[in-house]
């Protein structure tokens, strides 16, 4: 066991840094500040617009490094980290007269707005990243702009969604999007970390997801749905039938992660019952191996034209499901599910001639596109996973008795 483990932790060790050398070497804008993400398998850009999401994954990904792993304690990380902070500070809000400016989806490479969504997440990650930075800089300006951010978030989720600027439609009531409340707990995680003024402030919070989190789970605990209505139950049509299994394993581990920290033992066993074992049971290709994108909750051709694609970030999150469930349950069966992601995930996605991960594979498990970041990927759910997976293997080693 302590020979695989070794195994497991050496190679993700090693995959890490070939991630984290491809984007210091390729991403960094060094005449406008913030990072390109459109770049081909080679790390040429091929397109120069910026992506807010990404921009925010960037900054906080490079801080988490610098702040807890020791070799990545240089300071062009944080430099790096620092720039694009400053750039999403320029430049990520758009300017409104009538209330709270939300942040842009897209940027020109000169920090120009393109495309604003009507969703929360742009703001998310711009929290995500001021919090990080603060975190490394000691800036406490730049901490309570991350919180005065989460506050507006949620007023827009909670009190009054009119100022994310989508009209509501008679046909289309709302919904409880998973998406929604898995977020603000990340970002209650993310805020509550070390501060107990903090972790008093957004405890209620906290608990309001969790709930929120739990309504998918439905027909008797079979299915883990995208979507419910606002009162927890299942709606009809394609929308309501949706399940995304790599989905369904991050709220997993966002779930565990919550509830090791409330030492809620019930929550913890929910969390690798419900929203790792359905998820990936449903999930997984008996046929071809990896997860599905998408699934019908009952068995008719998704609608998404990407459905069957095995793309790199659900098995990202299943890997730091399964191996954050072993750490903390020892159950054997979810090591072997752990060794089941991750013999298909590093024999499919790993780019061992350029570096970096290849995103969007056919369902037999071949590269369809072959670039390394675009408008959704980035430095992310990839460096995140290997750091993340790292950590638990040095914890294992050094504790475990074999």
């Amino acid at each position: 066991m302590a020979a695989l483990l070794e195994q497991y932790r050496k190679r993700i060790q090693t995959e890490l840094d070939r991630v984290v050398d491809f984007w210091m070497k390729y991403s960094h804008d060094e005449q406008y500040g913030g990072f390109f993400t459109c770049i081909g398998k080679d790390g040429k850009i091929y397109d120069e617009l910026k992506y807010v999401w990404l921009q925010g994954r960037q900054v906080w990904m490079y801080c988490r490094l610098y702040r807890t792993v020791e070799r990545f304690h240089r300071p062009e990380v944080l430099e790096a980290a620092k720039s694009g902070g400053t750039f999403l500070q320029r430049f990520a809000r758009v300017q409104s007269s009538d209330g709270p400016g939300k942040c842009a989806f897209c940027l020109t490479r000169d920090g120009r707005a393109v495309k604003v969504q009507r969703t929360i997440f742009s703001e998310c990650f711009y929290v995500m990243a001021m919090d990080e930075l603060a975190r490394v800089t000691g800036c406490k300006e730049m901490q309570a702009d991350a919180e005065s951010m989460m506050d507006q978030l949620v007023h827009w989720v909670r009190v009054d969604s009119s100022g994310l600027g989508r009209p509501q439609m008679p046909g289309d009531p709302p919904v409880n999007s998973m998406a929604v409340p898995m977020m603000l707990l990340c970002l209650v995680d993310q805020l509550t970390e070390g501060r107990e003024k903090q972790a008093e402030k957004y405890r209620e919070l906290g608990d309001w997801c969790v709930k929120q989190i739990l309504q998918h789970v439905q027909r008797n605990g079979k299915v883990i749905l995208e979507n419910v209505s606002l009162d927890g139950k299942e709606i009809p049509g394609c929308q309501g039938r949706l399940q995304n299994p790599g989905h369904a394993l991050e709220a997993g581990w966002f779930l565990l992660q919550y509830a090791k920290a409330q030492d809620d033992a019930k929550l913890q066993t929910l969390a690798v019952e419900m929203f790792m074992e359905v998820p990936f049971l449903t999930g997984w290709d008996k046929q071809h191996g990896g997860l599905f994108y998408f699934l019908d909750a009952d068995g008719h051709c998704p609608t998404q034209l990407e459905w069957n694609m095995k793309l790199w970030w659900p098995h990202c999150e299943a890997l730091i499901s399964y191996l954050m469930a072993y750490s903390h349950l020892k159950e054997p069966a979810l090591l072997d599910r752990f060794k089941q992601v991750y013999d298909y995930t590093f024999s499919h996605f790993p780019d061992e001639e350029h570096g970096e991960w290849f995103g969007y594979l056919s369902r037999q498990g071949e590269v369809v596109l072959d670039f390394k970041g675009g408008p959704f990927k980035g430095f992310f759910h990839v460096p995140r996973c290997l750091y993340m997976c790292e950590k638990m293997l040095d914890h294992l080693i050094a504790t475990s008795e074999f």
